[in-house]
């Protein structure tokens, strides 16, 4: 799940307890039986980071192996005044943050090759984010390419 504030100029990134140092991903759940996946991405956003969404778009789909599931890409809008992070909800997230587009351009360019040296142009201390092949990059590529939000239009 991407997360865009209402103004569409950052995204909502968490850092999980088991992520090595300076590395963050869009946040991830499970959808309950009898909801919709639109409900599903408010939920667990709410759950995980306390942050309040209004519209959600699907965006693509990834095959998970096991235990044979799909996986649901999907970019929401948080609403203007839901957008304080609040972690007591849920422990499964050591950190959440607000990046602006351009450090996450510079974080998939950079610095996406887990277990081994970040890219040229990487600086310590940078973000880092999941490789190519990981649906959380493609989700974070298409906020920063514009999917979501265009000159301050709403998706």
């Amino acid at each position: 799940m991407a997360v865009v504030n209402h103004r569409g100029d950052r995204i909502l990134l968490g850092r999980s307890k088991r992520f090595p140092p300076h590395w963050y991903s869009t946040l991830a759940g499970f959808a309950e039986p009898a909801e919709s996946i639109e409900e599903a991405v408010r939920r667990e956003v709410y759950e995980e980071a306390g942050v309040l969404l209004g519209r959600v778009v699907i965006h693509s789909t990834q095959p998970w192996p096991y235990p044979a599931n799909l996986m649901i890409g999907a970019i929401g809008q948080a609403i203007p005044e839901g957008e304080t992070i609040d972690l007591g909800n849920d422990p499964e997230l050591e950190d959440a943050q607000w990046f602006d587009l351009e450090t996450v351009r510079k974080a998939l360019r950079h610095g996406t090759n887990l277990g081994e040296p970040a890219q040229d142009g990487y600086q310590e201390g940078d973000l880092r984010v999941p490789p190519a092949t990981a649906i959380a990059h493609q989700l974070m590529t298409a906020v920063c390419d514009g999917f979501a939000l265009n000159s301050g239009s709403k998706i």
